[in-house]
């Protein structure tokens, strides 16, 4: 199941009518666990967490879970926002990162989180990811 994506959109999908608020606003724990596909269709893991700037109001991060089973062994990646695009009609996200660029992302496990508000850890994320840091 490829998808096209449009770099500039961050919603993919259908938006017609529907019931509840979504998706230009929704929950973000309706968003967490949603599966996470590169473009070519690739699982890619899942949001494990979605992080808040709370001083600027703003998402920071997705927490993206990869590569272990049942929970076990899995590596988390910080993935800026704007690196991800929601689509609507396959209820996932997309990131355009294949597999073994993201085993290769700067990444830490679930009982060693990084400073997020570091901004040179953060710049560096951006950086890998080829996004302009939310703080700009």
């Amino acid at each position: 199941m490829a998808t096209t994506v449009n770099p500039d959109e961050r919603i993919v999908g259908s938006r017609g009518p529907g019931d509840g608020p979504g998706p230009e606003v929704m929950a973000a724990s309706t968003l967490t666990g949603n599966d996470v596909l590169n473009s070519s269709g690739e699982n890619l893991g899942d949001i494990e967490a979605i992080m808040l700037d709370v001083p600027s109001g703003r998402v920071a991060y997705a927490v993206l879970s990869f590569g272990g089973f049942l929970g076990v062994g899995d590596k988390l990646f910080a993935v800026p926002w704007r690196a991800l695009k929601l689509d609507t009609d396959n209820k996932c996200f997309i990131l355009d990162v294949d597999k073994d660029r993201l085993r290769d992302a700067p990444g830490f496990d679930k009982d060693h989180w990084p400073s997020m508000a570091d901004t040179q850890w953060a710049s560096k994320v951006h950086r890998y990811y080829g996004t302009q840091p939310y703080w700009e």
